[in-house]
């Protein structure tokens, strides 16, 4: 997988996230609490692992021990913040997301991005948070929707999962499913698009591979094909997508339709987990 991505894999703060992530995820059923304090410290540094948090909450017992522990160390974390005097900052990130474009390599302004072929919208420069963003007529309606429609997703995904649980299925082949479905609804729901988010599809990949490898064969090939396209994109041909050339819009568009692909294969893997019977089997010796 780190091949496939390239150095955008090694050399952005997101490789110190996910091998968090991935410790947490091996961590949930002996070390519940341990592992919500990871996947809590890391939701602090970049925000994708709390999407675990949410999996894993939602599905696992334990619940309490997890939410006071993600508690205690968001209590640290701010207590922290206020004492070096940065009490300002601390929902910065969330005004900075409000108030930014979007992206030109996010999801959701891919058609957007076909339209700079006919000259209806351009790639433009934004010098205040010094990315590249689409501009143009259309762009902020699909700006102004992707926060709510992502907050949408997130709760649909973890409904399902809490639907087929309740129904009998078995909550650790549930947890990678949903885990990855929640991340790929992060990734297209969000206003950036940067390649290095592509890296936080790994933690549920690699989860699913040790608690229900059967099923992970497909969505695992579907995100490296990802990684990929991801890397031929940026940095190789980069320069191109910049220039609204039509070789990068295809690979671009590619990477993003596999990344909706994944989220749909996720939530299919999430209904399709077989339900435990909890029907007595008959006694044999009777008859």
């Amino acid at each position: 997988a780190l091949v496939a991505l390239g150095p955008i894999a090694m050399f952005r703060i997101d490789a110190i996230t996910v091998p968090l992530a991935v410790i947490g995820g091996l961590w949930l059923f002996s070390r519940p609490a341990v592992a919500s304090a990871l996947f809590t410290i890391g939701a602090w540094i970049k925000i994708w692992p709390g999407a675990l948090l949410v999996a894993a909450v939602t599905l696992l017992r334990g619940r309490i021990r997890m939410i006071t522990s993600a508690a205690i160390v968001t209590f640290v974390v701010l207590l922290g913040l206020v004492l070096l005097g940065g009490s300002r900052y601390l929902l910065g990130f969330l005004s900075q997301m409000s108030g930014r474009g979007v992206q030109i390599e996010a999801v959701g302004p891919t058609p957007l991005l076909w339209l700079t072929q006919v000259g209806a919208t351009q790639i433009q420069y934004s010098r205040e948070i010094l990315t590249f963003e689409v501009a143009g007529a259309g762009v902020p309606v699909v700006g102004a929707l992707l926060t709510p429609l992502m907050a949408l997703g997130v709760l649909v995904v973890a409904g399902l999962a809490l639907w087929r649980l309740r129904a009998g299925a078995s909550a650790r082949r549930l947890l990678p499913a949903t885990m990855l479905a929640l991340v790929a609804v992060l990734i297209a729901g969000n206003k950036v698009g940067s390649p290095q988010f592509q890296l936080w599809l790994l933690t549920p990949v690699i989860l699913w591979w040790l608690f229900d490898r059967p099923r992970a064969t497909v969505p695992t090939i579907v995100v490296l094909i990802e990684f990929v396209l991801t890397q031929a994109v940026y940095p190789i041909v980069y320069d191109q997508l910049l220039r609204a050339e039509l070789l990068p819009i295809v690979l671009l568009s590619a990477r993003n339709v596999l990344l909706i692909v994944t989220c749909v294969l996720a939530i299919r893997a999430i209904v399709r987990t077989p339900i435990l019977s909890s029907v007595p089997r008959p006694d044999l010796r009777r008859s």
